[in-house]
Order: C-alpha cells, then sequence, then structure tokens
C-alpha cells in the first residue's frame, strides 16, 4: 500500500509582508491558511479555537497513517509517554517535560486535579466569583463528596490595577486555606491576574496554587517556572490552534508525589514516570498530540511574539470601537496590561434583538450580559464593524 498523502497547505506570505502591510499580511493569512469562509465574522475564539490547515492536514494524515498501519507502533497515546511531543510543548509553556502530561482538555486537568489532591473534610479551597464552571464544579463535587469547604472571593470586572487584583485576592487567605484555585485569565471578562505575585504569596503561607490557564497559553506569553504555580490545567484548542480534545496538564516536580491519579492502567503507582502516570488513561486518539505539535509549528513560524501583537493590537481596535456604540458599556479596563484578545462589554439594553440579528448574519459570538468578545489572527478589522454595526441596527 502506497504511504498517505499529505495534504497540500500553501506556504506562508514573505515576512516583509507583515512589516510593510499588517491587515494585508493577516488577511491573506486567513484566507490561505484557514478554511473560514468569507461570510463567517468569528469572535468567539475563547470558546473555541478554528485550526488552521497545517494542523488539520497533520491531523489527517496521521489518522490515514494509522488506518493504514503503515507504522510498526500503535496509532494511539494514552499508555504510551509521548516525550518527543511532551519536550515541544514543554519548552514552549515553560516548564519540564517531567512535570507535564497530555490529557482531553482544561477540563479534564482541573478535575483531575482536584480529584487528586489529599484534601480532608473542612480544609478550606479558595477561589473567585469568576471561575469557569470546570474550575468551580470539580471543588463542588470534592465539597460534596468530601466535605470541603469551597469559598469565593469577589473580584472586580474592571479592577483599577494588578496591585488591586492582588490584595483582594491574597487578603482572602485565610488560616484554614489549603489551596487557592483561580483562573490566570477568567473566562468571563478576559481579566488578567498577577498570577506569579499570587503565587508567591500563597506559597509563603503554605498553600497550594491552582491556576486554571485555559485561556492563557497561546493568548499571552506564559512560563510556568517564572509563574511559580504549584499546578496548572491548559487548553491548547483555544489560542494555540491546537485541535478540539487537547489539553495540558502542568504539575510541579515538588508535588508529583502529592497528587493521586484518577484514571489508571498498568503502572499506576510507579513513580518514576513522574507526569506520565497522570496520561497513562487508555487508548486515545494519538492524532490530537501530533496537531498540538503542528500547532506549535505553526505558531513558531508565524513568530509567536507577533501573534500575541496582533490578537493584542485587535482587541484594542475592538475596545475603541465599542466606545462608539451608545449602547454597550466596555467592562475591560483601560490598563492594557490586563487583557489579552478577550474583550468584555455590557448591553445597556437587552440584548436579545442583538444576539438573533448576529446568528441571522452569521456573527458568531457568545452569549451573556456582558458578553465576551474573542479575536484571533483569522479576525479582520470588519468582523468587528459588522458586530457592532448589527448591534446598532437592532439596538438602536
Amino acid at each position: 500500500m502506497a504511504p498517505p498523502r499529505a495534504l497540500a497547505v500553501p506556504d506562508l506570505p514573505d515576512a516583509a509582508l507583515l512589516k510593510r502591510d499588517p491587515e494585508a499580511y493577516w488577511k491573506r493569512i486567513r484566507k490561505e491558511q484557514f478554511y473560514l469562509p468569507e461570510w463567517r465574522a468569528f469572535l468567539n475564539n475563547g470558546s473555541l479555537g478554528v485550526m488552521p490547515k497545517p494542523v488539520f492536514a497533520a491531523v489527517a494524515d496521521f489518522l490515514e497513517t494509522g488506518a493504514s498501519l503503515t507504522t510498526d507502533s500503535y496509532p494511539r497515546w494514552g499508555y504510551e509517554p509521548l516525550d518527543e511531543h511532551r519536550t515541544v510543548l514543554a519548552n514552549y509553556i515553560g516548564c519540564k517535560k517531567d512535570e507535564l502530561a497530555i490529557t482531553h482538555s482544561a477540563t479534564s486537568s482541573m478535575s483531575m486535579i482536584a480529584a487528586g489532591l489529599e484534601l480532608k473534610a473542612g480544609d478550606e479551597v479558595l477561589t473567585t466569583d469568576q471561575e469557569h464552571p470546570s474550575g468551580r464544579g470539580c471543588w463542588q463535587m470534592k465539597a460534596a463528596r468530601h466535605g470541603i469547604v469551597l469559598r469565593e472571593v469577589k473580584i472586580p470586572q474592571t479592577p483599577r490595577n494588578k496591585a488591586e487584583l492582588l490584595d483582594i485576592v491574597t487578603s482572602a487567605i485565610g488560616p484554614r486555606t489549603k489551596v487557592l484555585s483561580f483562573s490566570g485569565i477568567t473566562t468571563t471578562t478576559g481579566l488578567i491576574l498577577p498570577s506569579r505575585e499570587i503565587c508567591a504569596y500563597a506559597r509563603s503561607k503554605g498553600v497550594l496554587s491552582v491556576i486554571d490557564g485555559a485561556h492563557m497559553h497561546g493568548q499571552i506569553p506564559v512560563n510556568i517556572a517564572d509563574i511559580g504555580c504549584d499546578f496548572m490545567a491548559g487548553s491548547p484548542h483555544k489560542w494555540m490552534f491546537a485541535p478540539a480534545g487537547s489539553g495540558l496538564l502542568y504539575i510541579r516536580e515538588e508535588m508529583l508525589d502529592r497528587l493521586w491519579p484518577t484514571i489508571v492502567t498498568g503502572g499506576w503507582d510507579d513513580k518514576k514516570g513522574k507526569a506520565v502516570r497522570f496520561m497513562s488513561i487508555g487508548t486515545n486518539n494519538r492524532a490530537m498530540p501530533e496537531g498540538m505539535v503542528a500547532a506549535l509549528k505553526f505558531g513558531q513560524a508565524l513568530g509567536h511574539e507577533n501573534i500575541y501583537k496582533r490578537i493584542h493590537d485587535l482587541a484594542k481596535m475592538c475596545i475603541e470601537k465599542a466606545r462608539q456604540v451608545p449602547v454597550l458599556e466596555v467592562v475591560t479596563p483601560d490598563d492594557d496590561s490586563l487583557f489579552g484578545s478577550l474583550v468584555s462589554v455590557r448591553f445597556k439594553k437587552d440584548p436579545a434583538k442583538a444576539a438573533a440579528l448576529c446568528r441571522k448574519r452569521r456573527i458568531w459570538i457568545t452569549g451573556g450580559n456582558p458578553l465576551r468578545l474573542s479575536a484571533h489572527i483569522h479576525t479582520r478589522p470588519e468582523d468587528f464593524d459588522a458586530f457592532f454595526d448589527t448591534v446598532r441596527e437592532a439596538l438602536g
């Protein structure tokens, strides 16, 4: 049987075009590197990102390779350590390969952390009022089952600065607090918390730090070793261009022996494997890790700093356009160190008519009020214009 044929993927535009005409460059990236149709305005990258063509090609190629059995290794993961994949991913997020496990999502990683930590009745887990349901539900279940105390601290949606956030979160730590679990970037408004300072304070008090980093990797530069958390969950299928069903679990080396695995197979108690124990969960689709590596290569080819700058510039553009719409109030803080590419706006009127008209015009947004608008490199300025024009038409 002939080997599988890789899908053809266009080369990236010349980097000189990025300097000469950034808008033309990024529009070519969308047109040539993504399958998005011209008529789609996609402003909900924070829920699920869009696979670029090279990532889709890597996934499809591996699926075909596996189906043809042209290799002598099982086309799967779940029993394999995937050392090469984890090395590439660890280098990007700033940790050791042996501290990193591949999972299915940030949700599964958060559940593994909450279920695996040894806590007794009365121990307190402190979290915030802006957590994703997956970052809250795992602790709620532990409270219901094991009698731990789950306490939320209220943080402002529009804080004045990082110092205010740091003071609010750290001052809430009490004598019974054993774990502090918070989002590095909140899912509701895209607020960036001062993770490094929060984790340092928690450690000084003997409190374990858990970061729901679903919105961090790929949206802003992240170096886990510099942040200093004990655990972190990641969701590469949001901002890293990875396929859906991709997740990361970071466990600081000193914490590896303190976390119990929750899904096990043979060798579950072999601690020499370090983080591998937490990805030995049975047969899974190996095409997903292949897609993650391809996604990182795509980001590297574009230049991660170029990506961070572009999506942050888009967020600032979105904010300026939102301020011109009388029916909207910008929730995102003025301090641009407090947001990446997630912008939050609040409707002063019932947004139902605007949401319905957006669906009709194929403008993809998330629901809620405040409303979260999230852009990536495939987002065009006219996508924002389409949304804000629709809001004006629907709500006046």
